[in-house]
């Protein structure tokens, strides 16, 4: 056999190092302690770090952070890996530069299986995804499904800002996805290896939410049998989301306002005061200019909390992306009850398209989910959507404008029908939708029917 066999070649070193280093891939290999043994020359050039500077290092410590981010498998005591897994990941160079690589992760075993460490290798790919976006060939983004303009831009800020630690607050009605936007900004963010912790500010009466925003000691109330840390603390290192910000009383928002200035808090009851590094990202359904002009928000927290606002569309200015959105959901159920995906007729996909949804995506999946379980057959027919839907048909199309309705004539043709809807809204001469919309904004004619 001739000494220049590919198996004489391999066994060393130097060869393997010459053909590792000549692959237009970046490699990184490291142990079951995360000491980095490998670094190849295209991992230089991606990362900006050299050899010296990383082998021999935790690879946690050597790039500031999880080098796979939210993947790292090797957060925890025990590691459990698959022998191949492939995913999209988010760093930053030496030099602060956000990248996008394509990686995949293989184990590697001794003989008898034994785990002794993992392979990465990758690929940058943040050229080829600023392309996409410019050509408008996306259709997701994280777990942000959307091909419309409007969507397009909300993708290039969640970019934008996810390599800086300011304060982002994103406003849209509600069901449009605003927590979504907030977890991608995270993950594609320095801090997406570490927790993202979401509260809901509207949930939670007054009397508990300072204790779930920065914990408490224990005593410190009745029910306080040990000390229990806050949101905060737990969002240490990572992201804080702060889901209905508007919903905060007035103690809280200054509460909130000194911590966002100095990083510090006391838990309830306690006095020694704690230091924690979260990145706050708020959001609201409510115009919060508007609550400030009001007196209902702080002036000076609204400042402090809309460093970067984004604003997401509601579903009805972005129609393109509805049966992306269908098709997503429809795929969802089917991968669940391990049924075949179903078709979407094209006179129910007519009436989806026609709704305005008030309750925008998260309606839409609503009524996706309804459909999936009453349809019998491979296609989802307009019978099966919700009754919303169907009767959003019935609006009746004539020349000329549309008539308005108004709260008194509303009232006389309840009055005339005995409180019968379907009559009131013939006479009217609108659908029942429209009618049901109507009456959804003035509760006071709800009251009124029920006295009929």
């Amino acid at each position: 056999m001739s000494d220049f066999s590919l198996e004489n070649l391999m066994c060393h070193q130097d060869n393997l190092e010459t053909v590792l280093d000549n692959l237009k891939e970046g490699i990184i290999a490291h142990d079951m302690e995360r000491r980095i043994f490998f670094f190849n020359k295209e991992a230089e050039r991606i990362t900006g770090y050299s050899r010296q500077e990383i082998v021999g290092r935790d690879c946690h410590d050597a790039f500031g952070s999880p080098f796979c981010g939210e993947h790292c498998a090797f957060c925890v005591d025990e590691p459990e890996l698959a022998d191949t897994s492939d995913y999209t990941i988010n760093i930053h160079t030496k030099t602060g530069d956000p990248r996008r690589l394509e990686a995949t992760i293989t184990s590697m075993k001794t003989g008898d299986g034994r785990l002794t460490g993992v392979l990465s290798s990758f690929r940058d790919i943040t050229d080829l995804f600023s392309l996409k976006m410019k050509a408008a060939e996306m259709t997701s983004f994280g777990n942000i499904i959307g091909q419309d303009s409007k969507m397009l831009d909300i993708f290039q800020q969640i970019r934008d800002v996810s390599g800086y630690d300011y304060t982002v607050h994103i406003s849209g009605e509600t069901g449009t996805g605003k927590e979504l936007v907030a977890n991608a900004i995270h993950n594609e963010s320095p801090r997406g290896g570490a927790p993202f912790v979401p509260i809901n500010c509207g949930a939670l009466p007054e009397g508990l939410i300072e204790s779930e925003l920065f914990g408490h000691v224990r005593g410190a109330f009745s029910g306080a049998v040990r000390d229990k840390k806050g949101r905060f603390e737990l969002a240490d290192g990572g992201s804080m989301f702060l889901d209905e910000v508007a919903e905060l009383s007035n103690n809280m928002q200054v509460k909130l306002l000194r911590f966002l200035q100095e990083g510090q808090f006391e838990r309830v009851g306690g006095e020694a005061t704690a230091t924690v590094n979260v990145r706050v990202i708020s959001a609201t359904n409510q115009q919060l200019r508007e609550a400030v002009k009001e007196g209902r928000f702080r002036e000076d927290l609204y400042y402090r909390l809309n460093v970067i606002p984004i604003h997401l569309p509601p579903l009805r200015e972005r129609k393109v992306d509805i049966p992306l959105l269908v098709d997503r959901f429809l795929r969802e159920a089917a991968e669940r009850y391990d049924r075949k995906p179903l078709k979407v007729s094209r006179k129910a996909m007519s009436l989806i398209l026609d709704y305005r949804w008030p309750g925008n995506v998260r309606e839409l999946q609503n009524a996706i989910q309804f459909a999936f379980v009453k349809s019998g057959g491979k296609t989802i027919a307009a019978e099966d959507l919700p009754l919303e839907l169907r009767e959003a048909d019935n609006v009746c199309i004539r020349r000329g404008p549309s008539r308005k309705l108004d709260v008194e004539g509303v009232r006389s043709a309840l009055v005339k029908t005995g409180g019968n809807k379907a009559k009131a809204a013939k006479l009217l001469g609108v659908g029942r939708a429209t009618l049901y919309r109507f009456l959804g904004d003035h509760p006071e004619l709800n009251e009124a029917v029920k006295l009929i």
